[in-house]
């Protein structure tokens, strides 16, 4: 991919995720769960940003999951039981500035699936 491609790609998901965590804040009863998606995998996390603590976190790497959509729903309900377990039953969906599709869909459907209220 060219490098001015990339750049401009990487431009517009800044502001994508600037705009999103503009409208949403995390705290230790309402946790904001921010999503990271790479090429290979997906990691997510639980954030109270009044204390700034990660409160509960997951890792596709480390559990041998790739980033499509079936392994997604794996990964929430992995999330959705350390969540349960920690007396958190709802969050704030951050999509961390992509798109609402696919593989990060598939995260959240796999959490309300679970339990967890979005």
């Amino acid at each position: 991919m060219l490098q001015s491609v990339q750049k401009r790609k990487n431009r517009l998901r800044a502001q994508r995720k600037a705009r999103v965590r503009g409208k949403i804040f995390g705290t230790a009863t309402l946790p904001r769960l921010s999503v990271y998606r790479s090429n290979k995998h997906l990691y997510a996390q639980a954030i109270d940003d009044t204390a700034g603590h990660t409160l509960a976190a997951v890792d596709g790497n480390k559990s041998g999951l790739k980033a499509n959509r079936e392994d997604a729903k794996k990964l929430a309900a992995e999330m959705a039981k350390t969540l349960q377990g920690k007396g958190i039953e709802q969050v704030v969906f951050d999509r961390n500035g992509y798109l609402y599709h696919g593989v990060v869909a598939a995260f959240a459907d796999g959490l309300r699936e679970a339990g967890i209220k979005l």
